[in-house]
């Protein structure tokens, strides 16, 4: 007997092959008939003029906190991805030193800072209670709702052995053996791989550069042979160049550390843009040369502009500027004094427009942002408007103008920067780029970055777009860009398909009203703090391993999700 049937469903099975109309049945958590449907069946629903596909895979999450205060992964899950790749950009809440609590402490400061969470949410809503990295995945095991996959952080893995002295320091020849050996353990716990940084936006609590941007190319190679050695293993990188572009030390870099792993290397995130026509030949040479070398270098991109909240008063985008950084760090009171300084102003717009600047340049035309929520009575009537336009009513440059709202409001005003990308060639050239076959679809972030971007919609807005708006890639395709393509890239065992014998994680959705709803700003992490949320449209089911976990965007509180252990749930993916 069958445990439930998904009856006449237009099926996307996410081989990139044409939709056709199948019955689905799901027995024991697999996908056990993809046809027609005769034996019995504990229940059942219909799905006339529906598409089912696989259920989507996010290829860069920082759910590694969330996910203890919120086993449903939200809104991920509600947008109808069901395993999350997590543990990135070097950062992981273990191993953790079992003699130094403080690391702890330090941990959660360094995540506050560097990937936007509540540092309230991080102290008070999750455990703290391991010390090696198995014991953090047993921490999860048998209590989320998505299936999740973990990288092992350099950051962690550093501090443990090198304590204060992993900021700053080189770990000597001992240190770095043992430094190699925790990193075998993970993967022996099911760590998929190991994660590093060395982007020049990434501080930690203290405001100094995190501890794996102090590792020397060598012990970055260290690190990649170990990799090597486990079955089902990734390397995640980031270099200051993924902003923008890459140096030829960072093109190299990338390409020795996955040849010397033969295992792929995948960076986050590719940023198209036709204004910027040499940005993307220039990014995906590390992907040539990682080929040249016996490697395999992906790149992430995201198939939507992601919205985002900026403030003159809490950290954002805008502090990663070269040269704000100081002056947005001072007191309110005198940020605004210095802000309201002419001078001041004009070196800040004259670093914002600088080469050094990078990707930063785009989010400096201050003309176009757009007021969100005000806070003051001078600033009655100005959420929605373009600054440019009250710029010229108050006869103000537009920073001027921008900073004297925001002072207004002691620097809380909510700023909505207009996408300088939205052009017709930048999205022709997006979808050129999305078929490069060193291309995948992701880098999300979600999880991170609560209060200032929502990225974990993009599965729904782009499968809307590709259906109602832009149409730039079909269903089919689209469907296998978020499904069948990064569970390939992962190595995922029996995942990413609709297919006999195949683990039923499974979304069912509205072809004619599947998009994302806009993003709210909510107060629901522990500590009552703020994090932004977007609705799903369209989305009437999500299985994950063969349980619903969503009906109608509501969470059902079942728990069917998995922690995926590198060797038993993933195999190892060829560079070739």
């Amino acid at each position: 007997m069958l445990d439930h049937v998904i009856k006449g469903a237009t099926v996307v099975d996410g081989s990139g092959g044409p939709a056709f109309t199948a019955d689905v049945g799901i027995r024991d958590g697999r996908i056990a008939v993809v046809g027609t449907v005769t034996e019995e069946t504990r229940t059942s629903e219909d799905a006339a003029g529906l598409v089912l596909a696989p259920g989507f895979v996010d290829p860069h999450t920082h759910y590694d906190a969330q996910l203890f205060w919120d086993p449903y992964a939200t809104p991920s899950l509600n947008h109808g991805v069901t395993t999350v790749a997590a543990g990135n950009c070097g950062f992981t809440l273990a191993p953790l030193h079992p003699d130094r609590p403080e690391d702890a402490d330090y941990t959660r400061r360094m995540m506050s800072k560097v990937e936007g969470m509540s540092l309230v949410a991080l102290e008070e809503g999750a455990p703290w209670n391991w010390s090696g990295f198995g014991e953090y995945l047993d921490a999860l095991e048998g209590r989320i709702a998505v299936n999740a996959g973990f990288m092992v952080g350099h950051c962690a893995l550093r501090r443990h052995v090198m304590g204060p002295d992993a900021v700053g320091g080189q770990p000597d020849e001992a240190q770095l053996a043992e430094i190699v050996r925790l990193l075998h353990d993970a993967m022996d716990a099911g760590a998929w791989g190991f994660s590093t940084t060395q982007s020049s936006t990434h501080s930690d609590g203290d405001g100094q550069p995190v501890a794996s941007r102090h590792a020397r190319p060598a012990e970055l190679l260290a690190m990649s042979r170990a990799v090597g050695e486990h079955e089902g293993t990734q390397i995640e990188a980031i270099v200051a160049g993924c902003l923008d572009q890459f140096s030829d030390a960072e093109i190299d870099l990338l390409a020795e550390m996955s040849a010397a792993a033969g295992r792929p290397l995948n960076w986050n995130v590719l940023t198209v843009d036709a204004a910027v026509p040499e940005r993307v030949p220039r990014q995906l040479m590390a992907s040539e040369r990682a080929r040249k070398a016996g490697g395999r270098v992906v790149a992430l991109t995201m198939p939507i502009l992601t919205p985002m909240n900026m403030s003159l008063g809490a950290f954002c985008a805008l502090n990663l500027i070269p040269g704000w950084g100081p002056v947005l760090a001072l007191p309110v009171p005198q940020r605004i004094e210095r802000l309201r300084d002419p001078a001041v102003r004009a070196e800040m717009l004259r670093r914002a427009d600088s080469k050094e600047a990078g990707v930063f340049r785009r989010l400096t035309d201050f003309g176009r942002y757009v007021i969100g929520d005000t806070y003051s009575a001078a600033n009655a009537g100005l959420t929605g408007r373009v600054v440019r336009d009250i710029a010229a009513e108050r006869g103000l440059d537009p920073f001027a103008c921008l900073v004297e709202i925001c002072a207004a409001d002691a620097l809380r005003t909510v700023l909505w920067p207009m996408p300088t990308d939205n052009d017709p060639d930048s999205w022709a050239l997006r979808a050129e780029v999305w078929n490069h076959e060193d291309v995948l679809l992701g880098g999300s972030d979600a999880g991170a970055h609560l209060d200032r971007m929502c990225g974990a919609p993009y599965t729904t807005r782009f499968l809307g777009d590709c259906l109602r708006g832009r149409r730039l890639a079909g269903l089919e395709q689209a469907v296998k860009m978020l499904t069948d393509d990064p569970a390939r890239l992962f190595g995922l065992r029996e995942r990413g398909r609709i297919q006999e014998g195949f683990h039923a994680d499974l979304v069912l959705f509205d072809p004619e009203r599947i998009d994302a709803g806009k993003a709210t700003l909510v107060h629901d992490l522990p500590g009552d703090s703020p994090r932004l949320d977007s609705k799903a449209v369209g989305v009437r089911a999500v299985w994950v391993n063969g349980v619903a976990a969503i009906r109608d965007d509501m969470v059902t509180g079942a728990v069917p999700g998995r922690v995926l252990r590198s060797g038993r749930d993933t195999r190892t993916v060829s560079t070739g």
